[in-house]
């Protein structure tokens, strides 16, 4: 056998096919990122354009790094840990609101002292909600109809969470909300229970936009799009989107990185279509989807309960903010401050979706195993 194929069946377990789309999305990552950071590094670090570079090609490694050490351990485990990590989600979202980093008038990020990195309790929020979500489900679905004690807790963390990152960070908490809705559906709860969320977490929010940092900010942006306003971040990056045409200008030729705030994170799509061009766009938004239909797989193929709604949720909760940056970026929607994820410039925020990638091929590795193992049994059994 092939050493680098003898390799990776060793040492890559799980569903193949996510391996390759999370690689692909990596490499094109680290090219789109050093474009869209030339203009940055050459301003920010007296000329040093490879500084992001180097940066961000450390963080593409280590979070491949999250992805094997998450994958390597069995998914049942992330249960036992997931309530900890709600409940210590809870004051980490506190003090970020109070006393976080503020930046663009916003404090999602709480310094991490000694190493001075920025970390984001949010992403930390939305895994441990996920999997504690699935693992109640599961658990639940012989009593699922008892509102008292099936419902009502999932309610409560749902509308709790949902409402402490609402204070400081809008869009990420709709979008948890509905991976949460999408969740509990497929876990068959009654509609009529699914809309006293809706209630819940309506009240949570309301009370996160009258309270919070970004309520102003997000209800304008809402007026604007629906007034047919287009802010200035739009429009540089509709002009990047023109320029790119079907073929796009080729790697590293953007010239809006020089206009377009964020081009390396909010909008790194942009950029995308102008260097790759319609093409390379629509490859990025097909590997997206293709790695939501291997999710989706993995719950079909998985026996288990708990493992199909945990990889449901983690598939979904990735590719609905892909989705959602993609669209604003091309104008479908309002100006958000969400990052493209696997391809956007991060920090903490990569190593978490690492995590939640690792979890998916853990969930999808049970299976593989077993008929590993079956198709073994019948060589020896042959032999």
């Amino acid at each position: 056998m092939n050493p680098v194929k003898d390799w990776a069946y060793r040492n890559l377990k799980g569903d193949p096919i996510i391996w390759f789309i999370v690689l692909i999305l990596s490499l094109f990552s680290v090219l789109v990122v050093y474009s869209a950071t030339g203009t940055l590094a050459y301003k920010m670090m007296e000329g040093n354009t490879e500084y992001y570079l180097i940066k961000h090609t450390v963080l593409v490694g280590l979070s491949f790094l999250a992805i094997w050490i998450a994958h390597r351990i069995d998914y049942r485990y992330y249960s036992k840990l997931s309530r900890l990590l709600l409940w210590l989600s809870v004051p980490l979202l506190i003090c970020t609101w109070l006393f976080g980093t503020n930046l663009n008038e916003a404090s999602r990020w709480i310094t991490i002292p000694l190493i001075n990195q920025a970390f984001q309790p949010s992403d930390l929020a939305k895994l441990a909600l996920i999997i504690t979500l699935a693992s109640m489900l599961s658990k639940r679905q012989r009593s699922i109809d008892d509102f008292q004690r099936a419902i009502i807790p999932m309610l409560f963390w749902v509308g709790l969470i949902c409402g402490l990152i609402a204070l400081t960070n809008f869009s990420t908490a709709i979008l948890l909300f509905l991976t949460c809705m999408l969740i509990l559906f497929i876990g068959r709860v009654p509609i009529k229970h699914l809309a006293m969320l809706v209630v819940i977490c309506a009240a949570f929010v309301s009370v996160a936009l009258l309270v919070g940092q970004r309520g102003e900010t997000a209800i304008s942006r809402v007026e604007a799009f629906i007034r047919g306003e287009t802010p200035y971040q739009a429009k540089q990056a509709y002009v990047a989107i023109a320029s790119g045409g079907v073929f796009g200008k080729g790697p590293g030729q953007s010239d809006q990185r020089n206009f377009l705030p964020h081009s390396y994170s909010d909008f790194i799509y942009a950029i995308i279509l102008e260097e790759y061009g319609i093409v390379g766009g629509v490859f990025v938004l097909f590997l997206y989807l293709a790695l939501l239909y291997r999710g989706m797989k993995v719950t079909e193929d998985n026996e288990r309960a708990y493992g199909g709604l945990l990889s449901v949720g983690l598939s979904f909760a990735l590719v609905i903010q892909a989705l959602v940056n993609m669209g604003v970026a091309v104008g479908l929607g309002p100006v958000t401050g969400l990052t493209l994820p696997l391809i956007s410039m991060g920090g903490t925020s990569q190593l978490f979706a690492g995590v939640a990638l690792g979890i998916i091929l853990s969930v999808s590795r049970g299976k593989i195993d077993r008929f590993g193992e079956t198709i073994d049994n019948q060589y020896k059994e042959a032999a």
